[in-house]
């Protein structure tokens, strides 16, 4: 069964700290490229980072890079988004994807810029006040 679950959204002050979850059914989950998207009303869905689960490489949008830790626990089969440094320009929805081609050694760029290569999560809300 293939299934991705997010949890850990809310609302934060502006430079406060979140983090999200993603538990992954095993059949997705590694060794995979799974990682976090996000879209804000009105704007594109915009790629936020990746983690490959075999080797626990990761990659960061330029955006997030020094604010966001992309992790894993192999033995939940979740991924995490720890966020900190929270600015109001991070408020979307957030989504976490994982390929549908795993095994590939590395997050790819089909994973980044092709939604129809994975498998999607239903998304949670991020909100930050200032």
């Amino acid at each position: 069964q293939v299934q991705l679950v997010e949890s850990g959204g809310g609302s934060v002050q502006a430079g406060g700290s979140l983090t999200l979850s993603c538990e992954a059914s095993e059949y997705i989950y590694r060794p995979n490229c799974v990682g976090w998207f996000r879209q804000a009303p009105g704007k594109e869905r915009e790629y936020v980072a990746a983690i490959y689960t075999g080797f626990a490489t990761t990659r960061y949008s330029d955006s997030v890079k020094g604010r966001f830790t992309i992790s894993q626990n192999n033995d939940k089969n979740t991924v995490y988004l720890q966020m900190a440094s929270l600015r109001p320009e991070d408020t979307a929805v957030y989504y976490c994807a994982a390929d549908k081609e795993p095994h590939k050694g590395y997050c790819d760029d089909s994973f980044r810029y092709y939604a129809d290569h994975n498998y999607w999560g239903q998304g949670t809300q991020v909100t930050v006040f200032s």
